[in-house]
């Protein structure tokens, strides 16, 4: 009879995070700031005071971060806030980048 030998291997998977996006918001001369409030109330899910806080920096700065999210719901969210700036008659404009 012939012996078998068995040998035992451990493999490690090292999983990536996917990377994270930034959704910014930015300033216009024509959206009012009631407006983007309510658009990071509505889409982006921001209390009353962080939507406030963004849209003075989207006033003051020229842009605001509205969120970070992995791709596809950053572009997702973006879509929904412009569709929402579009149908209002706001020409509102958004844009993400990597974090």
């Amino acid at each position: 009879m012939s012996q078998k030998t068995f040998i035992k291997e451990e493999t490690k998977l090292k999983i990536k995070k996917p990377p994270m996006y930034k959704v910014l918001i930015h300033n216009d001369d024509y959206t009012t700031m009631e407006f983007v409030v309510e658009v990071l109330i509505n889409i982006f899910k921001r209390q009353v005071a962080e939507a406030t806080k963004v849209m003075y920096d989207v006033h003051k700065i020229g842009v605001g971060v509205a969120g970070v999210y992995s791709y596809d719901i950053a572009a997702t969210k973006i879509v929904q806030a412009m569709t929402m700036a579009e149908s209002s008659g706001f020409p509102l404009k958004f844009s993400m980048e990597e974090e």
